[in-house]
């Protein structure tokens, strides 16, 4: 057998366990992708949080640009050669997935058949049927920081082109000071605008409701005065000092602790009533969160101080009984972070049999936790009463549990104001998996 066909044999035989490897890795990828659908569908982890991408089969023809394009790593997968929604809850509505089909077979959409979510309708300016009043960010299902600075920033500029704010009469007051609210102040003032903009906590919105330490994913984005920004992976808290340096450097201006409570239509002009003084305005730009107001547990006692409704330092919490009530990833971040200080007590209760709301690695946590000693799981329970020192449990049993207690920590979540928007006459349509 001569030198050549000898090549030859190797090469082919080289292609054939090429082969042979690429079809072993690719079922073996298969067999993950479906078993990690199996164990989210019993976990109960099958509804997006929001936006995410609603996959053709007919269309797709398998190539996996989404899989790799998406910056959470594995809420895409392949199954029998077409891309497959398979983490829906990781999804945080980036469209780099939809970016990445070269073939279009991949929409982004709000809600499913079986949860659907109320979005407010705007224009391709974030205009809503209400002439004059926009709506940019989470409120309008767009969480993701990166998009929000965006919007709030296109959002200026659309108003700035119909700007024309007569004496004792701003062109615009806006609501939130999160990344959309932020981004938008900083467009007024860049574009000279009379502008206020009312803030009823702190800077950073949703952001400064996070867990400390909390990674928070976002990447380059032109911030109006500051420029190019560019972000890959940061903190909350080095987010949250750099909206700080923002603030100080640029003098941009935010009314805190000032709750905007109304708006009346008076047809020139907008009249906004704060918690603070009444603003008249030609444009109103909402760029608050979808959390709205807390939602209360409706118990004996929890209008007590030591009740809160959100987490803002866990080092405040050594050495004392904590109770964190709620089962979703702002409940369990919380209680795994108080858990790591130094003599805090944690006991966590929700009134459902499992986190089937949370994400994976939360859920994972805090079954390590509760292993360790670290934190105490009450599932299937609820809240009886609060008194000074103590909190009364229903348990699974509907057993009686009275446990040690210095402060509440209420993570259920808040209630939308889609009341207050279609009060002012803005349109919101609920959505099941559409565009």
């Amino acid at each position: 057998m001569d030198s050549e066909l000898q090549e030859n044999i190797l090469y082919a035989l080289l292609i054939v366990m090429s082969f042979i490897v690429y079809i072993w890795q690719y079922r073996r990828k298969q067999r993950r992708n479906i078993a990690q659908i199996a164990r989210n569908q019993k976990a109960g982890l099958t509804e997006p949080a929001s936006l995410h991408p609603k996959i053709d089969s007919n269309q797709c023809i398998g190539a996996g640009a989404c899989v790799s394009a998406c910056p959470e790593g594995d809420v895409i997968g392949m199954i029998r050669g077409k891309a497959t929604l398979i983490n829906p809850t990781k999804c945080i509505g980036h469209g780099a997935c939809k970016a990445a089909c070269p073939v279009g077979a991949i929409t982004l959409v709000f809600g499913t058949e079986n949860r659907s979510i109320e979005i407010p309708e705007t224009d391709e300016y974030f205009e809503t049927n209400v002439p004059g009043i926009y709506i940019a960010g989470e409120l309008g299902g767009m969480g993701l920081i990166r998009n929000a600075l965006e919007q709030g920033k296109q959002a200026i500029d659309a108003i700035s082109k119909n700007a024309r704010s007569g004496e004792g009469c701003l062109d615009v007051v806006i609501i939130g000071a999160g990344p959309a609210g932020i981004s938008a102040s900083l467009g007024a003032m860049e574009k000279k605008l009379k502008y206020v903009t009312l803030e009823q906590d702190s800077l950073g919105g949703t952001v400064a409701h996070f867990p400390r330490g909390k990674i928070v994913m976002t990447a380059p984005v032109n911030i109006p005065v500051v420029g190019k920004v560019k972000f890959k992976e940061t903190t909350k808290e080095a987010l949250i000092d750099f909206w700080t340096k923002v603030e100080k450097d640029t003098g941009v201006k935010i009314n805190y602790h000032e709750r905007m409570e109304d708006i009346q239509n008076a047809g020139d002009y907008f009249q906004v009533t704060s918690s603070k003084s009444t603003y008249k305005t030609k444009s109103i730009l909402l760029a608050m969160g979808r959390r709205g107001t807390p939602r209360k547990l409706g118990v004996k006692g929890e209008n007590k101080t030591k009740v809160v409704y959100r987490l803002i330092d866990p080092a405040q919490y050594i050495g004392q009984h904590v109770l964190v009530v709620g089962g979703g990833d702002s409940a369990l971040e919380a209680a795994i972070t108080i858990a790591e200080e130094e003599g805090a007590t944690v006991t966590i209760s929700y009134r459902s049999a499992a986190f089937s709301r949370a994400k994976e690695k939360n859920r994972q946590k805090t079954e390590q936790a509760e292993r360790e000693g670290k934190l105490t799981v009450f599932l299937s329970s609820n809240i009886k009463e609060v008194a000074d020192s103590t909190v009364s449990i229903i348990n699974k049993d509907k057993d009686e549990i009275v446990i040690s207690n210095d402060v509440v920590i209420v993570c259920a979540g808040g209630i939308p104001p889609t009341p207050f928007l279609k009060k002012s006459g803005i349109h919101v349509e609920e959505k099941y998996g559409t565009e």
